[in-house]
């Protein structure tokens, strides 16, 4: 279990576990899920004469890490907190930690700089985005990422498929709700974005005059209008811990200090 706030840990750490390992895992697996996801939206796999090819192992690889693959899926309103605690989780298991995680943050607004910028906000739109990064999420996932999907997907179907797509391929999948009341993302309004759908500037805006259908039964709901930082990262750390991604080790919890530096909840 993850010891709550000011307890100690002591950890056993695989001793074939190599950060050099993880750094050239996250660069090659990354090249390769962008070169197999490219631009090109499709419902189905259009070419007939391709074959899947066959390497390592799954096992083996998360044998080399020291811990499984799982796919946290961060979904909530603009404003929530998504990006702010993500951040945070992320410096949790990879620099808070007797020895780093292998972790891999997928943050909506970022990708849109790259995979995803030929995507608007159109609902088919968001049903592309959210199949581009489920398909990478799940190929850092095999690889032994943990990794941090932040992105508002709106849609319960759309989530439903990510969850699919790693639950067809064996692989572990949290939905973590990012919860925040309208008022609240409203107040915080970090882009300005919210002020200017409601002076009809911006059409389609999630919250205001787009539907955010909430998820029903998130494995992880976490209220940032309630919970700090640290809070919110330490209850991210339990739920993970209970899903059993640890080969030798346990989770050391985050301190408040810890995310001094953090900013203010912002995430898209």
């Amino acid at each position: 279990q993850v010891p709550r706030l000011g307890s100690t840990l002591s950890s056993r750490v695989p001793s074939h576990f190599r950060p050099s390992r993880t750094m050239a895992a996250v660069r090659l697996l990354g090249a390769a899920a962008f070169a197999l996801l490219g631009l090109a939206a499709a419902e189905e796999v259009k070419s007939s004469n391709i074959k899947f090819h066959e390497g390592i192992s799954r096992e083996d690889k998360w044998k080399s890490i020291g811990h499984k693959g799982i796919t946290l899926w961060m979904t909530g309103l603009s404003g929530s907190g998504k990006s702010t605690v993500s951040v945070a989780l992320e410096h949790a298991l990879v620099t808070k930690q007797p020895r780093p995680y292998f972790v891999y943050r997928l943050d909506g607004d970022n990708l849109r700089f790259g995979l995803n910028r030929d995507l608007g906000f159109s609902p088919e739109d968001r049903k592309e985005n959210v199949r581009r990064v489920a398909e990478v999420s799940r190929l850092f996932a095999e690889a032994g990422a943990i990794v941090i999907a932040g992105l508002i997907s709106p849609y319960k179907a759309d989530r439903q498929y990510a969850r699919e797509v790693h639950q067809n391929a064996s692989l572990p999948f949290l939905e973590v709700f990012i919860d925040a009341p309208l008022a609240t993302v409203e107040s915080r309004d970090p882009k300005g974005l919210y002020k200017k759908a409601r002076e009809g500037k911006i059409k389609g805006f999630t919250g205001i005059d787009a539907p955010y259908e909430h998820p029903e039964n998130p494995e992880v709901h976490v209220r940032t209008d309630q919970k700090s930082v640290p809070q919110a990262v330490n209850i991210i750390l339990d739920a993970l811990d209970s899903v059993g991604i640890h080969l030798q080790r346990n989770f050391r919890a985050l301190e408040e200090a810890d995310t001094e530096s953090c900013p203010n909840p912002s995430a898209r």
